[in-house]
């Protein structure tokens, strides 16, 4: 690959230790090259769409917007872009989550020395990338489920726009603060929490913030 422009990649986490540990492993290898940084999902769009990278790396647990909401995103604005996670979570959940986004690759932050040059090269060759015990998690997580009756292929209960509203509305925000971030009237930030409520079962703010702090939206 070396006689080759080197792959351009986009690094975001909301950790600047993190992205700086990260960017050494990668710019030390002559095919891989960090051309752009971000610390939260929406400024990991931003910078997508002015730098055009091959690769992004997203953080899951990111503010403003989480890396599989970006990757959501990504996935839909720039279609030939490849994407991988870089997460602390070994979690099934955000496993399936991460691919229903779009990523062809999840890799532990724990093994990042070890695993994430090979993951960055097989993204870039078009092939997926799955942390070692993933493909068994994966089978496992689907027996279970077909087991317990559920259908593994089934949409989620929230839209990604909801979603988006969730997160904003558990970290704190206004109706007019989430209005100006998602462009969108406030009635229609106020729609959207109503049906949130509704749809999860929920009573109030607080109990939205719960919920999202177990689905892993914010951290608690």
């Amino acid at each position: 690959m070396t006689d080759r422009e080197p792959a351009r990649i986009l690094l975001a986490d909301d950790h600047a230790l993190v992205r700086r540990g990260v960017r050494l492993i990668l710019d030390s290898e002559p095919d891989l090259t960090v051309v752009a940084e971000a610390s939260d999902g929406a400024e990991a769009i931003a910078q997508a769409r002015t730098e055009r990278p091959d690769l992004a790396i997203l953080d899951i647990a990111m503010p403003r917007l989480t890396g599989l909401q970006a990757a959501r995103e990504l996935s839909r604005i720039l279609p030939d872009l490849r994407i991988l996670i870089l997460t602390m979570y070994d979690n099934e959940q955000y496993f399936f989550e991460a691919l229903k986004a779009g990523a062809s690759g999840y890799v532990l932050k724990s093994v990042a020395d070890r695993d994430l040059v090979e993951a960055c090269r097989a993204a870039v060759r078009g092939e997926p990338f799955l942390y070692p015990g993933a493909v068994n998690a994966l089978i496992r997580n689907y027996l279970e489920r077909v087991a317990d009756g559920e259908d593994p292929a089934s949409g989620r209960t929230i839209t990604d726009r909801e979603e988006e509203v969730l997160k904003l509305v558990a970290e704190g925000h206004s109706s007019k603060e989430i209005a100006d971030l998602l462009v969108i009237s406030v009635k229609t930030v106020e729609r959207h929490r109503s049906n949130l409520l509704q749809k999860l079962g929920l009573r109030d703010r607080l109990e939205l913030t719960r919920y999202a702090i177990r689905a892993g939206l914010i951290e608690p």
